[in-house]
Order: C-alpha cells, then structure tokens, then sequence
C-alpha cells in the first residue's frame, strides 16, 4: 500500500489508535459518523447540516489545558508544576525535554493527525455545497461562514502547536495518488498566519452576530469570536518571538524554507504589526456588544469588599462604584454565573474538564488528588488592595515578606474569610488573589460535604496537616509541593468527600470554561497600543464584514480607558499615569497583568514564548520557590520548618530544561520520512 503523510492525516481517525474528547461546543450530530457516505452529504439540507455539525467532534477540548493537554498546557507553563510524572500530564514531560518526534505523546498526535481530517472535511462541503438543493442562498452563506472558521480554528491549532502550516487550499485530497503528489513544503509562519486571519475574516462575513445569536446556541462561536482569534493572532504575530526579536533569531534564525531561502520565521523587526494587532482588538471592541462582566454591590452584604481610597468610585466601568469586585471576578469561574449571560464570554462551554480537575485542588483527606503546585513568584505576582506592587507596598496596605507573622485578628470582606493566624504575606491582597491562590490558612467552606469534619476548614498544607503530605497517605504524589494551589474555578459549594465519614450528596458545581473572553481582547488592544511607534494605516475587516482602514497610534488615553476597565471590575486603581510615558516599563506592567487576569486558563505556556522570556526564566531555580512542605507548621522559634521559602524539591523541577526547540512541538518522525519536502522543526530530527 502507498503509505504517505496526507494519505494518513485524511483517514479514518481509528486507524491511529486515538479516541478523542469530543469537543461540544457547536451542537454536534453524533449520528452523523465519518463513515457516512459522501455521495449521500450533499442530497439534502438535513444531511449537509449533520455533516458539518458532526466535524467539531474531532477538534480538542479546549478546556483541557492540564491533564490529557492538547498542547504542552498550564503544566509546561511556568504557573504550576506537579509530582506526578504519569502519561496523564504530557507537559511535565515536555519541560524536561523528553517528547521528542518519535514519542509525541496520543494528546498531541491526535490534534496533528485529526486538524487534517478537520480540513478535508471543510474541504469538501466548500466543494460540494451547491449541490444542496434545499438550501437558500442566506442558508448556504451562513453554513459557508461556520465551514470557514472551522478550517480556519483547525489551522490553528496546528500553527500553535507545530508552528507554519503545510496549507491545502481547497484541494480535497483524494487518497490513492502516488505519494510523490503529497510532497510538498510548509507556508512559513506569516504565510500561515495570513491564510488563517483570511479564513476568519471570511467566516465573519457569515457567522451570526452575538446579539442574533439564539441563547439555546450559546456555545457556538459567532463573528465575535472570528474576529478576536484573529486579534490574538495579529498580537502574537507582532510578538519577538516571530517579529524579528532576540528570540526569532536564537530559535529559528537558520531554519529556511529549501524552494526558496526563504526564512520560516520573521528575522526582521516590523513595528507594524503592533498596529494591526491593535486595529484587529479594536474591531472586537467596536462590536459594541461585549463587557467586562460585573456582579451589583449587594447593600445586604454585612462585610462588602472594601475600595481603597484611591480607587475612583464612580459607577463602572468609570470607577468601581455599584459592584461587587470579588464576585465579578470569581463567579465567571466557578459556575456561579450563567454562561449565556455572561457578555464577558466572547466564546465558552460547560466543561467536565474543568470540574474534574479542581479536584486536583482539593487535598486527598477531604477527596481530592492535591497535587497541582503553583510557586511562590506567582503569589508575587498579585497586586496589593491599593493596586501597589509586594516591592513598592504602602503603609496603608503593607506587605510582610516574612511569612511566620500573623495578621493577629480576622477579617471579613464579603464571601473571603481571613482567620487571624493567616500570614500577613496573605493579607492585603487584591480580589484576584484570593479568588484565584489556595494559600496557607485558606478558608474553605465546601458546603456542600454535609458534615462538620469536611466543612468550614483551613488549608495549611503542611506536612503534618490533614491538607499535606500526611493527610495524602500512601498516595506518595498526591500534596501540593509549593504550599499553594489554584482554586480559580473553586465554588464555595465543591466538596468531593462524597463518600467519606457521613457525607452523602457532596457535589461540585458545574464550571464553564472561557476559551476567549472579553478581558483578553482588551489587554490584547492595550499591549499592542504600547508597543505602536508613530502613526500606522492598518487594513482589517470591522464586524460589519467590510475592510476598513484604521490610522493607530500609541493613544495612551486608549490605553487608559481599558486597563482602567479591567483593574476597576477588581476594586483596583488603574496604573500610575507616569508608567503610560515609557513603553517599556508600560509592558512589564502589561505582562503580570496577563499573568494575574489569565491565570491559570491556559494562556501563559503560549505568552512566555511569544515574548521570548521563556528562553530565560522557565527554568530559572529562582522562579520555583514555594514553602517547605515536607517540614511541620508547628516548630520551635529555632527552626521555621514550613514556613521556610526553599527551592521546590520535585524531580519535575530539577530536571526541567529551557531550551530553543521548546517553543514548538515536533512533526511526527513516521509522517516526515514519507514528505522529504517538509521541513522538521529546528531542533528536533527528521
């Protein structure tokens, strides 16, 4: 049999052995199989509908972000790590440098293998669409426009995992050709990128607006989101990582294409192309439909959040006045608001996923796995009340940087609870910290567990706590080695003692998961902004389906406006006015701004290497400190034992490595020795 490349990305996708998660997102038919028979898709509109609604099926979950990844995910980030060193968690793998292209993880392959099957299938309804009798010219628009994206979202996930796409246009592959008529180059990364924005630009014209949009379809994608995976593409195409930086050079300053010499990666700086990404974010902004999503203030609430004094309280999204800045944060996350009301959410779903793996959260005592670790430097991170930084602290709000001090007396703000034996390095903190960072004396109310000894707990996750080490038992990897863990998507009603002691009926609140939601497009727009040097013309299509041009500069009081927007919804000051005068100042604040605002959604893996800064601090000992969790809370004043900042001991940390090929993902050793055209990942072998 002639065994070839393409021959393999369009069969069945059994053949490899691989059972994807089916991705819910548009509704799909599963009646509809791939086995149905082509010649009987296009006889009516019934049939062209089940086809394409049954092709999400093959993309990835998008929420699976830590177990069974899609790509490397939050564990090959430098937000978490975990002791477990099992096929569940391909990232942790990847950070030591041991996936390589003859062992790419079943996760990985699948989204290469399936994205070309993904394609073929667009592919053909494009081919095949008039042939639908059935179906008016409105109908076979509006079906056109969700093929596109799909093609579009399917190159993708190919661009972000294995870096420039080897394009098929609209050819349908047939799969009895000589493989020498599968032999054929990559597009380079540009290349990819243009040929993706076309797809959904073209998809936009077509795809129904968020205001059309039946609430019953709510977790289809609309034009919306079209048009801000095109904003994030134009930010990360302007990034240094592929706009000519430090980074370009060092990771693919040798790699050209063999035709024509062409470089696969930019190596030539373009100031530009921050303007286009500003112009692409601004589009999705000018929608005029999405919002930072807020929860009232709640005059009922006998311990509401307090606003510093210099926080504006003006009604949002002037100032923070009339809301509450916890619960319009946290509710997104953990299944306390309603997806398709929330006008955050440019694009989500309910996902199991995310349920399933708060339980990684959750200490094994009280019916979790308690083994996800975030490190000390993204507790740093979180601003303090007054928006200040742990190293520039007011007195108003200080820091203490010593974590055997105590508060000394408890503290209410709205549904947080502070006891007075929490470390004062805990206090003072901004909403996101607490909605976001299981700490030492953590408050957890897990009301749905039904009795006393699983409710109402503090968390201390040292050695000798029901929380640490001991309390896991002989599940020798299942405690947090950091001392600290992510309860983003916590909701105070999740509990899983189901089972344990008298509780009966314990339950976990569904969760959502935001695979692009408004905050991200605004940061996106203000990055972008700050790096803009003059004046710049960019070319894009508005929502209303027609190009546009758009003069950018670096407005600052754009720039304003929206970080404003975002620190507001959280109870916080925007940035100092004297930051916004130099834009590289501007962009570390813009930087842990995304690390705060995104954290643990999924984000960071793809940022670090976009700024190139991965290159240097991922693997950086300095960046992986937590507390001594192998020590007891409870010592003598001669020996700190817990409450000692060490350098996280895991196996999974020593032996992580930060090198150059790491940004991508290698193509699969058997698939390139049938193309010899195709080039392989720098890096890696063929």
């Amino acid at each position: 049999m002639k065994s070839n490349f393409l021959y393999n990305l369009i069969g069945i996708f059994a053949c490899f052995g691989i059972v994807m998660s089916s991705c819910t997102f548009l509704d799909p038919d599963r009646y509809f199989e791939d086995f149905f028979p082509e010649d009987s898709i296009f006889h009516s509109k019934s049939n062209a509908e089940g086809y394409l609604w049954h092709t999400p099926t093959h993309f990835p979950d998008p929420s699976a972000i830590w177990g069974g990844s899609w790509n490397p995910g939050e564990l090959a980030s430098d937000e978490m790590t975990v002791l477990w060193e099992s096929g569940e968690f391909p990232g942790i793998s990847f950070t030591k440098g041991t996936i390589t292209e003859r062992n790419l993880p079943s996760s990985f392959l699948s989204t290469w293998y399936q994205m070309y099957t993904v394609i073929r299938r667009c592919n053909l309804m494009i081919a095949n669409i008039d042939k639908v009798q059935d179906m008016n010219t409105r109908e076979k628009q509006e079906y056109l426009g969700y093929v596109h994206f799909m093609r579009g979202y399917a190159y993708y996930h190919l661009l972000q995992n294995f870096g420039p796409c080897l394009i098929l246009g609209d050819e349908v592959i047939p799969n009895n050709l000589p493989s020498e008529d599968y032999d054929r180059e990559r597009a380079t990364y540009d290349e990819s990128v243009d040929y993706i924005v076309k797809e959904f630009e073209e998809a936009s014209r077509f795809m129904p607006s968020p205001v059309s949009q039946s609430s019953v379809l709510y977790a289809r994608p609309t034009k919306g989101a079209a048009l801000a995976l095109i904003a994030r593409l134009r930010l990360y195409q302007a990034s240094p990582l592929f706009n000519g930086g430090d980074a370009a050079r060092r990771v693919f300053g040798d790699w050209t294409r063999a035709s024509d010499g062409v470089h696969y990666v930019n190596q030539t700086y373009d100031p530009n192309r921050w303007a286009i990404a500003a112009a692409a974010a601004k589009q999705v902004i000018n929608i005029g439909y999405y919002e930072l999503h807020t929860v009232d203030f709640d005059a009922q609430e006998p311990n509401p959040w307090p606003i510093p004094e210099n926080v504006s309280k003006e009604p949002f999204p002037m100032g923070a006045g009339g809301i509450d800045p916890y619960r319009s944060y946290s509710d997104m996350f953990t299944g306390e608001s309603l997806v398709q009301n929330n006008k955050e959410f440019i694009w989500a779903q309910p996902s199991g996923q995310v349920s399933g793996y708060t339980r990684h959260s959750f200490p094994v005592y009280y019916g979790g796995w308690g083994g996800m670790s975030v490190p000390q430097r993204v507790v740093d991170a979180y601003l303090m009340m007054d928006g200040k930084t742990i190293d520039t602290a007011s007195q108003e709000y200080p820091y203490d940087s010593d974590v055997t001090q105590t508060m000394g007396q408890a503290k209410e703000m709205g549904p947080v609870t502070l006891k007075a034996d929490v470390p004062k390095m805990y206090g003072n903190r901004e909403v996101r910290f607490y909605a976001s960072i299981g700490f030492p004396g953590r408050y957890w109310k897990m009301n749905s567990a039904s009795d006393g000894a699983y409710m109402n707990k503090q968390f201390w996750f040292s050695n000798d706590d029901n929380s640490g080490k001991t309390g896991a038992g002989n599940n020798v990897n299942d405690y947090t080695i950091s001392g600290y863990v992510p309860t983003k998507y916590i909701h105070d009603d999740d509990s899983w003692a189901n089972g344990k002691g008298q509780v009966k009926g314990a339950f976990v609140v569904p969760k959502p998961f935001p695979i692009i939601r408004y905050a991200e497009v605004l940061l996106e727009y203000i990055e972008a902004l700050n790096n803009v040097e003059g004046t710049y013309t960019a070319s894009v299509m508005s929502a209303d389906g027609e190009r546009v041009e758009t003069p950018i500069t670096r407005d600052v009081n754009e720039m304003k406006k929206y970080f404003n927007m975002i620190r507001y919804r959280v109870g916080l000051p925007g940035p100092d006015d004297a930051l916004y005068s130099d834009p590289e100042e501007m962009r570390k604040v813009i930087m842990n701004e995304r690390q705060i605002e995104l954290f643990n959604e999924g984000y960071r893996y793809f940022d670090t290497r976009r700024w190139g800064t991965y290159l240097t601090d991922d693997a950086n000992p300095s960046n992986w400190f937590g507390l001594n969790t192998k020590k007891d809370r409870q010592q003598s004043s001669a020996n700190t034992g817990f409450w000692e900042l060490v350098p996280i001991d895991s196996k999974n940390i020593r032996d992580r490595i930060a090198t150059p090929k790491q940004v991508l993902l290698p193509l699969p050793h058997n698939e390139l020795m049938k193309t010899p055209k195709m080039a392989q990942n720098p890096g890696y072998e063929r």
